[in-house]
């Protein structure tokens, strides 16, 4: 699934990319086959789409597989040690064990002058400097310095030929034409080592620029194995992806004068990638839900009613599929429009339209069918009956009466009715409903809450 902080690092490509008339490029690093599959490589193509980066944009490159690269991996792994930059190794780690008495230490050089060719089993390592130190130019850290002596001669080749990913990454990159590689502040710790790769490639190293990482509101790091973080389970629960888009922009840049609230064009134009901060950005989940509920309200009904779509059919609605009427759902959509937080929330608002019966959520009934409500019931029911021209004015002004009746506000005598004719205490306005229902569907509605409560108080 596509991590939300993979999705934040795409946009960011994107934003700069796009500003500096380059290209984005998408790349598969598919060579550990226990983690490659094709479902999962169209669902990263996909959830970027979703995001507005596609191969439909001029600035889009890509997929490419590093699976098909893998002779230029091995070309170039050596080439460093055909050049003095690499050696065989055939130490094992119960050996380094025994020479360092520890499990923790790095790896101790000691085949550096053994002068091993290559026979199976034997890695190739790139020889480190002893002295002097990497300086990585990053556009978001300033220049962190790493000492030479603290990097170990790294495995670039395995026992059995096959390049590891460090040195894939950096054969991809300088084929691919790569100038800045931005991505995720796990991926720091790797940089010198690929600096120090591209160097002795004869290559310049690209710009880079790691992002923050993305923290839960335990300011724990964002894992899938604890918290929510597939791009793919936010869109399916309602999301929007515009608010998505603008809610991942945000984590760890800003554009200034307090303003949050943008589509991705003019953000695009705002973004810098130097602006970015350093510091941990908390995924407010409950910042991102007030997003959404602002990019749903800023729909046109037409759009609205199209977002919607997909969470009023099977299985996400509970009504028979021939009992949904388009134009009823039309009617109703603006008054949901504005209470909804979710795209997911829709079917909940509007389910009582489309069943034969409310389904009565417990606890709203509880809350409801309190002493007295069977006989605000039994009033309404009476005088609704009359009600000459079956509108939300009309019958709102009933209620009024009812409640009068019975010492209550509006908001109190019409607690029991709602329940009874929508099945909650919380929904679209109540006499809007009743009218959206009609008159013969109400009037039945009522009388089989009043005979429910009736039969649960004998």
């Amino acid at each position: 699934m596509f991590h939300v902080g993979g999705a934040r690092s795409a946009l960011y490509n994107w934003a700069v990319a796009r500003q500096s008339g380059g290209t984005f490029v998408l790349r598969i690093e598919d060579t550990d086959a226990a983690r490659n599959k094709p479902e999962w490589i169209d669902g990263i193509v996909n959830a970027l789409a979703a995001i507005g980066i596609h191969g439909e944009d001029a600035a889009f490159e890509g997929p490419y597989f590093q699976s098909h690269n893998a002779d230029r991996h091995r070309e170039a792994a050596q080439q460093l040690f055909a050049a003095g930059r690499a050696y065989y190794c055939d130490c094992t780690r119960e050996q380094l064990k025994e020479r360092t008495g520890s499990d923790h230490l790095g790896y101790d050089g000691f085949c550096r002058e053994r002068g091993l060719a290559f026979e199976e089993g034997r890695a190739l390592r790139f020889r480190t400097p002893d002295e002097g130190e990497t300086v990585v130019v990053d556009l978001v850290r300033g220049e962190p310095a790493f000492p030479n002596s603290a990097i170990e001669d790294f495995v670039i080749a395995r026992g059995d030929g096959s390049p590891v990913f460090l040195i894939a990454n950096v054969v991809d990159d300088l084929d691919e034409g790569i100038t800045q590689v931005i991505r995720g502040e796990e991926h720091l710790s790797n940089t010198p080592k690929q600096q120090l790769l591209w160097e002795a490639l004869g290559a310049r190293p690209p710009e880079w620029a790691h992002l923050p990482v993305i923290v839960n509101e335990k300011r724990q790091k964002l894992s899938k194995r604890r918290d929510k973080v597939a791009l793919e389970d936010y869109l399916a629960e309602g999301f929007l992806p515009e608010a998505m888009v603008n809610y991942l922009m945000l984590l760890g840049w800003g554009p200034g004068d307090d303003r949050e609230i943008m589509p991705y064009e003019e953000l695009e134009q705002l973004f810098r990638i130097e602006d970015v901060n350093t510091a941990p950005a908390f995924f407010d989940v409950k910042k991102l839900t007030a997003f959404n509920g602002d990019y749903i309200r800023a729909l046109s009904p037409e759009q609205f009613a199209n977002a919607c779509a997909p969470w009023l059919v099977t299985p996400y609605a509970p009504w028979a599929p021939e009992a949904f009427d388009k134009d009823l759902f039309e009617v109703a959509a603006p008054l949901a429009q504005t209470r909804l937080a979710l795209l997911s929330e829709i079917t909940g608002y509007v389910d009582f339209l489309f069943l034969d019966a409310p389904a009565w959520d417990e606890a709203s009934w509880n809350k409801a069918m309190k002493a007295g409500a069977g006989d605000i019931l039994s009033d309404a029911r009476a005088q609704l009956a009359t009600v000459p021209d079956w509108k939300a004015d009309d019958l709102k002004a009933v209620l009024l009466v009812v409640g009068e009746q019975h010492g209550l506000k509006l908001g109190k005598a019409q607690a029991p009715v709602r329940v009874a004719v929508t099945g909650r205490t919380i929904g679209l306005p109540l006499f809007e409903s009743m009218e959206l229902l009609g008159r013969d569907r109400v009037l039945a509605r009522l009388d089989a809450a009043a005979k429910k409560l009736a039969a649960a108080q004998a």
